[in-house]
This record gives C-alpha cells, sequence and structure tokens, in this order.
C-alpha cells in the first residue's frame, strides 16, 4: 500500500562525480608526496565523510591504519548547533604517531577544532587535517585546513556520504537543496 508523502527533490549538482574524484586523486598525490616514507594513522570524522575517507585512502600509496571518530554537531537541522558531541571514540592511542584527520566538510569551523584540540591532547608526532569541502563565508573562527579538495559559497550540500537527516549520502556527486526553511 503506498502513502501519500511527498516525493523528495533531487538536489541539484554543485560539484559532478568526475570533478570530486580528480580532485581526490590530487589530494592523495599531495599527502603521499608529503608522507613519503612515514606511516600515518588515517581518521575519518563519521558519518559524512566515509565515502571521501574510503576513496582517498584507496589512492594513497603509503603506509596507514585507519580509525574512526564518530562526532555530531547537526542534529538533522541545516545549520551546525555548534555543539560538538563524539558518538565514537577511536580504538588505538594516537601518541608518538602522524594523525590526518578526514573531514567532510568544514563550515562553520567549530567542530573541526574541537576535534583537532581533542586529539593533540593525546601527543601525536604531528597532526593534520583533510577536508573535501569549506565554507569560508560561514567559519565562525579561523582555522586552517592543511589540505582542501574545494571552497564552496553557503549552499546547504548533500551527497558523496553527507546526509540532510539521514536522507541523500549515497550521491556520487556534491548536491545543494534550496533552504526553503
Amino acid at each position: 500500500m503506498r502513502t501519500s508523502e511527498p516525493a523528495t527533490k533531487q538536489p541539484k549538482i554543485l560539484i559532478p562525480e568526475v570533478k570530486l574524484q580528480a580532485r581526490i586523486s590530487e589530494l592523495a598525490q599531495e599527502i603521499a608526496h608529503d608522507y613519503q616514507g612515514r606511516e600515518i594513522v588515517a581518521v575519518c570524522i563519521l558519518k559524512g565523510s566515509f565515502i571521501f575517507f574510503s576513496d582517498i585512502i584507496r589512492r594513497l600509496d603509503i603506509p596507514m591504519s585507519c580509525e574512526f571518530l564518530g562526532v555530531s554537531s547537526y542534529a538533522n537541522k541545516m545549520v551546525s548547533s555548534g555543539e560538538v558531541k563524539v558518538t565514537l571514540d577511536l580504538n588505538e592511542p594516537l601518541e608518538g604517531k602522524h594523525v590526518i584527520v578526514f573531514e567532510d566538510i568544514v563550515d562553520s569551523g567549530l567542530t573541526l577544532s574541537y576535534i583537532m584540540n581533542l586529539l593533540r591532547g593525546r601527543r601525536p608526532a604531528s597532526i593534520k587535517s583533510c577536508s573535501l569541502l569549506m565554507k569560508p563565508e560561514a567559519l565562525k573562527i579561523e582555522i586552517d585546513v592543511d589540505y582542501l579538495g574545494f571552497k564552496i559559497g553557503k549552499e546547504f550540500v548533500v551527497g558523496y556520504g553527507i546526509d540532510y537527516a539521514g536522507s541523500h549520502r549515497g550521491l556520487p556527486y556534491i548536491g545543494f537543496i534550496d533552504q526553503e526553511h
């Protein structure tokens, strides 16, 4: 039996799949060059980064281990609440290791700042960040991203692992949703 729920509008394409994949390859080359001869701990920030993370680590030709850190700051809203909640912590210690944090999007900058400070406290040998997307106009604090895929405007983006209330993660591109509400 069918329900009378309205169909979800398909997001408009902001960054097509081909452009995404080309930039991810370039980022992987930059990271591999910078870390040649060293092992890294690649930290995936869940949930939004998992597709970006899996694609980029398959292109990295350097020794690595993978860790996962779950955080939440959106709570099914289109704007970050600014409060970061750790939902899953790392399994292995970072002390003395070279760490790269992989994030899907830097919006306000508050979440990445929180994560970087949290992980610095675990005394890694080095720590850098890699984000697929960044919204410079939306930043609430100044934050540096060491490896950046794309700078975008204030669009609310979905796809390629990024969701809105659990939807649109599986899109092979970065799309945007009109913010009507």
